[in-house]
């Protein structure tokens, strides 16, 4: 009934396009695309190409006309210095627009003025490279003439290579094509139609792929109904968002309805989508705002999407290349350790228990067993002095040892290296419910150890205080993931005193 009721509010500009001929057609046309992030990736990855192929021609095609002109000959390429000059300006080049993150689709589809900062990029590199050059005293090495012609044709080609690839990822981005940022809308009825007749999405470079419509609020209902009805319409919109999984939500709520708007963020936070607000002032509950733009329609992100697509291939890479070695590596240790919990206490050695992981989908996550098996209808909290932990078990736990066959976990998949710990399912149904945004833990990966454990918050929660303080450093790692944020936290779990403090 949800799923129908989402496909009737399928915008009439969508269905009346060509590739939606049947209602399975509008379905596979919402959906993500796998193919869709590989293909942005290349459009901006071939952008940077583009740049640094055109650098070096410039400066081959400059070389040869210096030495056709002057004496005649041909150049070889391991005595001519235009090589190495070209190869210093490509990487200046290719380092700041990196940074600036002027290769991203989003800043090739915003409205900012990409010839100038590219002019301004090639006149910066090329001022390092005179600094570098006469710091080093090799200035002499390169022809002043053929440097001149260098700058002064390299620019004008390097801005019509950016001009013709913005053309192509502009292009290429069309609405039409599946590959823009894919688009929820949530607001009453009137803002959305709002937001229909200021905006033209596909100008703006995205596309909506449905809406979720609150209802209006009746003024003289009690604040029970009230709350119910919109505690209704925001499970239903949790539900279709959670399954249509697009890029970015944007709340359409106006300023005005300020506990509207708090309700809606504590719901769509807890969804692995970019989250938008249009300004306001109830933005002071967050204090480290970012203005993003979408295409080119622009929010303010007051959470970010889990990992852009270069940080989740770089991080699984990391995750599954770490956890195969370490299984390689740790398999006499994992040996010894399954005879001695076999020894200690009958039973298995592994322990398997149903935990969330990333968009809250369930997984079995593997231990070694170090608790006597004994059937529990409830779930019971480990405790300091639990009398059901073996002798082995103990001494499992307080090393961390227990923990190394969840790269099991890692290599299927289901976890990774780094990040928030997984929680028995009735903590996270208990604490879900008692502490804010406690559930954005699912917006990336579980890991095997994070930042909160490398900080000492780990073993029994005896108050809500206790739980609330590692929501926080959860919660501050997922906003501030970096690779280099990974390595420091797997550094810590070995090394550091913190690490180990508190273990049951």
């Amino acid at each position: 009934m949800a799923l129908q009721m989402f496909h009737d509010r399928i915008p009439a500009s969508l269905e009346k396009l060509p590739i939606f001929r049947t209602r399975r057609d509008v379905w596979a046309a919402l959906l993500p695309r796998r193919s869709r992030t590989a293909f942005r990736i290349g459009l901006s990855a071939a952008t940077a190409l583009a740049e640094i192929l055109v650098i070096f021609l410039v400066a081959a095609g400059i070389d040869l006309a210096y030495h056709a002109a002057f004496d005649g000959t041909v150049p070889m390429a391991a005595r001519s210095g235009s090589f190495e000059l070209a190869a210093l300006i490509a990487l200046f080049v290719l380092l700041t627009n990196l940074v600036r993150e002027d290769y991203n689709i989003e800043t090739l589809l915003s409205r900012r003025p990409h010839l100038r900062r590219a002019a301004t990029v090639w006149t910066g590199a090329w001022a390092i490279v005179l600094l570098i050059g006469f710091a080093t005293k090799t200035t002499h090495e390169y022809s002043r003439l053929v440097s001149l012609g260098f700058f002064l044709t390299g620019l004008p080609a390097v801005l019509l290579a950016r001009g013709a690839m913005l053309r192509v990822v502009r292009s290429a981005a069309a609405t039409t094509s599946g590959n823009t940022n894919r688009v929820h809308l949530v607001g009453y009825e009137e803002d959305i139609a709002r937001f229909y007749a200021h905006n033209d999405p596909e100008a703006l470079g995205l596309r909506v792929i449905g809406t979720s419509y609150l209802r209006a609020l009746d003024p003289v209902a009690d604040a029970a109904s009230r709350t119910a009805q919109m505690s209704e319409d925001l499970d239903l919109a949790v539900s279709v968002v959670r399954f249509l999984r697009p890029d970015d939500v944007f709340i359409l709520v106006p300023w005005s309805e300020a506990s509207d708007i708090e309700r809606c963020i504590d719901a769509f936070l807890r969804v692995p989508a970019a989250l938008h607000l249009r300004p306001g002032s109830v933005m002071d509950r967050f204090p480290d705002l970012t203005l993003a733009r979408v295409g080119r329609l622009s929010g303010i992100n007051i959470g970010r999407r889990p990992l852009q697509a270069g940080e989740l291939f770089l991080k699984r890479s990391l995750d599954l290349a770490l956890a195969l070695v370490a299984l390689v590596l740790l398999s006499p240790l994992f040996l010894v350790v399954a005879v001695l919990v076999k020894i200690d206490s009958p039973g298995p050695v592994f322990f398997r228990q149903k935990r969330y992981g990333f968009n809250q989908q369930p997984f079995g996550v593997f231990k070694f067993r170090s608790m006597k098996a004994e059937p529990e209808t409830v779930f019971k909290q480990a405790t300091r002095n639990d009398s059901r932990i073996t002798p082995i078990g103990r001494v499992l736990r307080r090393s961390n040892i227990d923990e190394l066959p969840q790269l099991l976990n890692v290599v299927l998949g289901e976890m990774s290296l780094v990040g928030p710990r997984p929680h028995a399912l009735a903590h996270d149904r208990s604490f879900e419910n008692r502490i804010a945004l406690y559930a954005r833990r699912h917006n990336v990966m579980p890991g095997i150890t994070g930042w909160a454990q490398v900080n000492g918050l780990r073993g029994e929660t005896l108050t809500d205080l206790d739980m609330e303080r590692r929501v926080q450093h959860d919660l501050h790692y997922i906003d501030n993931w970096s690779i280099w944020l990974d390595l420091r936290i797997m550094f810590m779990t070995v090394f550091s005193r913190r690490a180990y403090r508190n273990a049951c």
